[in-house]
């Protein structure tokens, strides 16, 4: 619940984000508070509580309390949100599995396909291709970078925000930037696509729908994980983002065509005489 509080903020009218402000300030006291001291708080009307309950997808306040309260008790914290001390291994096992497996249906089925084609169209007549994250985003640039440098696109891959911010200034028209964070709220990464936009460079952002780096980004792909990244580590986002990442490196690869063929071949060549054959069983 309190991510979708999150990725709504933007939607919501000023006096309704009063009250998200309250309640994401402090969920629990916002569970056992009455609406007259809810709309107190906040400085805003009862109405204007209502009415943010029902902007949020509930039938009223009593509903947003149960749901909320259920997002705070749920879960081990900081491991996961689906996973209960008493679960057997089997049981953790099942969960994870089945939540990534849903995750990925529902991010397939709502990712937009135009979106996808442009960015891979930009990406194959990039300059330079650069990508950007923080913290566990950081570490899906690197993956990202292993992946595009092998088609003789010149890619590198940041996650410090002061290099972020130097090299996003030399950035220009013919350039991309990859920005990717699942909140797209964090205020360092947001400097540096600024910083890139202002150069003419484009920017690619994988990121949460609603998000400010989606409403900046010259080319926005959404991956709406609900998860809850401040209190349980973050496993959904990573895993989508990875595949997208897979997906506009297929759609890059095709989009070049034969002459990513070579590049390739060169450097699947330079790792063979690096793998020890395997020794004859007799």
């Amino acid at each position: 619940m309190l991510e979708r509080i999150r990725d709504q903020y933007a939607q919501l009218s000023a006096a309704e984000r009063k009250v998200a402000d309250e309640l994401l300030q402090h969920p629990n006291d916002f569970v056992r508070a009455a609406v007259a001291d809810i709309a107190r708080t906040a400085g805003v009307s009862q109405p204007t509580v209502i009415r943010f309950a029902r902007s949020v997808g509930c039938t009223g306040l009593q509903e947003l309390k149960l749901k909320l309260a259920g997002s705070l008790v749920s879960g081990v914290p900081y491991v996961h949100a689906d996973v209960t001390a008493g679960d057997s291994i089997a049981e953790v096992s099942a969960k994870i599995f089945d939540n990534v497996i849903s995750a990925l249906i529902k991010c397939r089925n709502e990712v937009s396909p135009q979106s996808i084609e442009d960015a891979v169209d930009l990406i194959a007549q990039a300059r330079r291709l650069e990508f950007y994250g923080l913290g566990n985003s950081g570490i899906i640039a690197a993956d990202a970078q292993h992946k595009f440098f092998r088609f003789d696109i010149p890619t590198v891959a940041y996650s410090d925000p002061h290099i972020q911010s130097m090299a996003a200034a030399l950035l220009g028209p013919r350039d991309v930037l990859v920005a990717i964070s699942n909140s797209g709220r964090t205020n360092e990464l947001l400097d540096a696509a600024d910083i890139a936009l202002g150069n003419g460079c484009r920017v690619i952002a994988l990121t949460s729908p609603g998000s400010p780096l989606a409403r900046m980004a010259t080319v926005p792909i959404y991956a709406n994980a609900r998860e809850d990244a401040e209190i349980y580590s973050p496993m959904i986002s990573r895993i989508l983002h990875l595949t997208l990442i897979d997906v506009l490196a297929v759609g890059v690869a095709l989009k070049r065509g034969p002459a990513v063929i070579q590049p390739l071949e060169r450097t699947k060549q330079s790792l063979r005489t690096r793998k020890r054959e395997a020794e004859d069983p007799s």
